[in-house]
């Protein structure tokens, strides 16, 4: 008899806790067990909502890194006027290859001469220089033009001429 009591007092307090669970007021087996489905299904159901969600949000993510390194721009000139032709230049790139001996070839050929230089090759490739030019018909346009093409940027434009503006022998 004892055994009994206690298989009910179990059963009670089994079923007390799936009220609790299912936020159910039932007091029957049956309409328990009914909510008791639906209850799991509805977790079912918001549990493949969030999977959907998580996966759209790798996939948006995924795209905007692709995009992000798509856009990413590793090459950039800076070119300002300081006084009667001189010319500060900054030049970022990425590592590798000649950009130092490419860039002093472009001075070169442009008839600049470097007062002084800073570069880097810490994150990148980064030069910094003072040049002042002896022709002073020299543009900041035509100097950003050569650099680019020094480093292998392709600038919008068609080629434009050379430089054969050095001094006259």
């Amino acid at each position: 008899m004892a055994c009994r009591v206690q298989k009910r007092i179990s059963l009670r307090r089994k079923l007390h806790i799936l009220r609790v669970l299912t936020y159910s007021n039932s007091a029957k087996r049956t309409s328990l067990a009914k909510s008791t489905v639906l209850r799991l299904y509805k977790l079912k159901l918001a549990l493949e909502t969030v999977k959907r969600q998580y996966e759209n949000l790798l996939a948006t993510r995924r795209e905007c890194v692709r995009l992000l390194n798509h856009v990413k721009e590793s090459k950039d000139v800076k070119i300002e006027k300081v006084g009667a032709g001189t010319f500060m230049v900054r030049v970022t790139c990425e590592k590798g290859g000649d950009n130092l001996v490419a860039i002093l070839k472009a001075f070169d050929e442009m008839c600049l001469d470097v007062q002084q230089a800073r570069v880097s090759c810490e994150n990148g490739f980064f030069l910094e220089a003072i040049a002042v030019a002896e022709d002073q018909t020299l543009d900041v346009r035509d100097i950003t033009e050569v650099l680019l093409k020094a480093i292998g940027k392709q600038s919008g434009e068609k080629d434009s001429q050379m430089f054969d503006k050095c001094c006259d022998s």
